[in-house]
């Protein structure tokens, strides 16, 4: 199978099956994002989503983070990870967005990773999920999903991985591409058992296949052992 037939069949698939993903970090407006997305980095969105309705209740826009204090926002956020670094990074960002942007969240990645506490992972994220821009993050779920299934051969980095993916998916779909590998990644090709039994893409999946001759070899010893038996 070419690289372009593996695509192709990897798209249709997500396509039929999962037509409309979204983030399932909850926000309402571009600021809060941002700060969910701070608040997700080794922590799941889960968690972030329990403490940030009320984050966002005492802290509606960029102004209002900008003056608070470090305590005040550490309480809201005291059980994710890395509190006192996410705190300081909160509230700096908020202060970087009134002080240099007015208050508006900047579209563009150069100067989203301005903001303290943002990579080029989260400002992708911003890309793709407010402005559909064909921007495609790649968290650790990208990653492992694009090497097994062999949308990528053998990348050694995310920015690797972003490129050879922005460069062989289509532009419209990259920002829904991105939130596709995201939740197969999550839910069923996770790291340490992932789910191949309930996987519809084990037919074009380059790990799947390779490992299928062991496993066949393995499966014919052990039928001729119970037979001898």
């Amino acid at each position: 199978m070419t690289r372009k037939e593996r695509y192709e069949r990897v798209i249709e698939w997500f396509s039929e099956t999962m037509p409309s993903p979204k983030t399932e970090l909850e926000y309402d407006t571009p600021f809060h994002l941002l700060l969910a997305v701070i608040l997700s980095a080794q922590c799941t969105d889960k968690r972030v989503n329990m403490i940030t309705p009320a984050l966002f209740e005492a802290y509606p826009d960029p102004h209002s983070l900008a003056k608070a204090k470090e305590e005040e926002v550490h309480s809201f956020i005291k059980s994710v990870t890395f509190p006192n670094n996410k705190t300081r990074h909160l509230i700096r960002a908020a202060q970087i967005l009134v002080e240099e942007f007015n208050g508006v969240m900047p579209s563009d990645i150069d100067n989203l990773m301005k903001l303290p506490g943002v990579g080029r992972k989260t400002a992708n994220v911003m890309l793709a999920v407010v402005w559909n821009k064909s921007a495609m993050a790649v968290d650790t779920h990208v990653f492992r999903v694009s090497n097994r299934l062999g949308l990528t051969t053998n990348s050694k980095t995310p920015l690797s991985t972003e490129k050879t993916l922005v460069k062989h998916i289509p532009e419209g779909i990259v920002a829904t591409a991105h939130h596709w590998l995201i939740l197969h990644g999550r839910y069923v090709c996770k790291a340490r058992t992932p789910d191949c039994e309930n996987c519809g893409l084990t037919a074009v999946c380059k790990t799947f296949n390779s490992n299928r001759p062991a496993k066949q070899k393995t499966a014919k010893k052990a039928k001729k052992s119970s037979k001898k038996a």
